[in-house]
């Protein structure tokens, strides 16, 4: 039996369920429900259909990570990068599939409906005698990393938006109708702007203005414009690249081993989509069908991941940078592509800041007089947001950032966390050396690649500032 005691968590920074960016746009349907034994939805309770799960699938997948991929291939090496992308591919899917796995076992076994991701780690630590005092610390260490990843990929967003809008507004005066390949850094500047932490700061306000929406139900019809506006920005670069593609016989096989790490952290970071999984299985209609919707999901997700990393590395080699997009030629048709996926990417980091906003904010304003809940609740939401944009300004390089976001709280989400999780769920039915073993590894990987992807990431970070610094002095010297 589950101690009730160490169950309850009322008052805890930590303790509401795990939201998730789903919750927002596709809520809970109303009706009665019970644990999901069978299956099936009770007393006419509708839920997602399987294209409608499908769809979220991979629109949870998909995002500015995707547009890394190419740097990452190019990290790994033509060969081993798409080689470690399907490995990577295959271990996502499979610890996603565990985390359902054990939701549903412990679902059954305390008589509830669903379980978020930090309700399984703390019900699956109550199954171990010497852990279940502080069952309570899984599910707190479980939204830590979420608050983590997603706060990381509000950052990441920052970067995204400021180095692709510096670079439109620096080649206006240069772009023309012709799309042809020059074989470098495809954006010709003309006239040099501010630095990209001054438009991280320009962005500040509009960001702030949009957290400030009190329903993200009334984003709905703009975040499903923004879906179609990235999904046909993606169709024009994987144009571009397989339109330019060259012999890549000069491109090396295998890259070097001290720039792994960041392709583990990109890699990684593009494939942390676990977060979004059990709200989706939560939701569905028929839920015995999500298995198919996760393989079938995940095994789109994977190919486009491998084939535009490939395609982008082959296509402009060693120029290529941070995001692909930042390759593309200063043409009007590309520069469309990038002020199009900014827009898609301003309107998604709304849904993103839904989940820290979420596990932070109740508990504070719980604690208020109800006259100051609302200011108390916009002044942490500009607070939040003020906190992102500074580690933005601090990290300036979208390349390490995504890396680290992806070394530090992915690696945790996404590879380390479930395997553990399997253990302690069935320890009791017993599990087989066979499967201990497949978890020692996957866990082991997973600490590697934080320690090592973590390690570089921020080697690198300082290795730039400490170049730029020299740099503005030198100019400044010469002045």
């Amino acid at each position: 039996m589950m101690a009730s005691s160490d169950v309850d968590t009322r008052g805890s920074l930590f303790s509401d369920q795990n939201p998730s960016e789903m919750d927002a746009l596709c809520p809970s349907p109303p009706g009665p429900s019970r644990p999901q034994r069978h299956y099936e939805r009770i007393g006419g309770r509708t839920g997602t259909s399987f294209c409608q799960t499908l769809i979220h699938l991979l629109k949870g997948n998909i995002g500015t990570g995707l547009l890394g991929l190419p740097l990452a291939v190019k990290n790994a090496g033509l060969v081993l990068g798409p080689v470690s992308l399907l490995c990577m591919g295959v271990i996502a899917v499979h610890c996603m599939r565990l985390l359902v796995k054990c939701s549903h076992h412990l679902s059954v076994k305390i008589n509830r409906p669903s379980l978020t991701y930090g309700e399984a780690a703390q019900y699956g630590m109550e199954n171990v005698s010497w852990l279940r005092r502080h069952s309570h610390w899984g599910k707190r260490t479980v939204n830590l990393f979420l608050i983590i990843t997603q706060l990381g990929f509000c950052c990441v967003y920052f970067v995204f938006l400021s180095d692709n809008i510096k670079q439109v507004v620096e080649a206006a005066n240069a772009t023309t109708f012709n799309c042809q390949i020059n074989y470098t850094n495809q954006t010709q500047v003309l006239v040099p702007s501010f630095d990209s932490r001054l438009y991280m700061l320009c962005f500040l306000p509009p960001f702030i203005l949009l957290v400030f929406t009190p329903n993200l139900k009334y984003l709905a019809p703009l975040s499903l414009v923004a879906n179609l506006i990235m999904t046909a920005s993606l169709i024009l670069i994987y144009f571009y690249s397989l339109t330019n593609i060259h012999y890549p016989i000069n491109l090396p096989k295998v890259g070097r081993a001290k720039d792994y790490p960041l392709f583990f952290g990109t890699a990684i970071f593009a494939f942390e989509g676990i977060g979004v999984v059990l709200p989706l299985e939560n939701k569905m209609q028929r839920p015995q069908s999500f298995t198919l919707v996760l393989y079938l999901g995940m095994g789109i997700v994977t190919f486009l991941y491998i084939s535009l990393g490939t395609i982008g590395y082959m296509c402009f080699g060693e120029h290529i940078v941070g995001s692909i997009t930042l390759n593309l030629p200063n043409c009007w048709t590309y520069q469309a592509v990038k002020l199009l996926y900014c827009f898609g990417i301003f309107i998604t980091f709304a849904l993103q800041f839904y989940v820290p906003a979420e596990i932070l904010i109740p508990p504070v304003v719980a604690r208020v007089s109800e006259r100051w809940e609302r200011p108390v609740d916009l002044l942490l939401r500009t607070a939040l947001v003020i906190f992102t944009c500074a580690l933005a300004v601090l990290i300036p390089e979208l390349d390490l950032v995504i890396s680290l976001v992806g070394s530090v709280s992915s690696s945790f989400l996404a590879l380390i966390f479930p395997p553990i999780l399997q253990v302690i769920t069935f320890h009791t039915e017993g599990l087989s050396p066979i499967v201990t073993a497949r978890n020692a590894v996957i866990t082991l990987i997973g600490l590697i690649g934080f320690l090592t992807g973590t390690y570089i990431a921020i080697v690198e970070i300082v290795a730039r500032n400490a170049h730029k610094s020299q740099e503005t002095f030198s100019t400044y010297m010469v002045q």
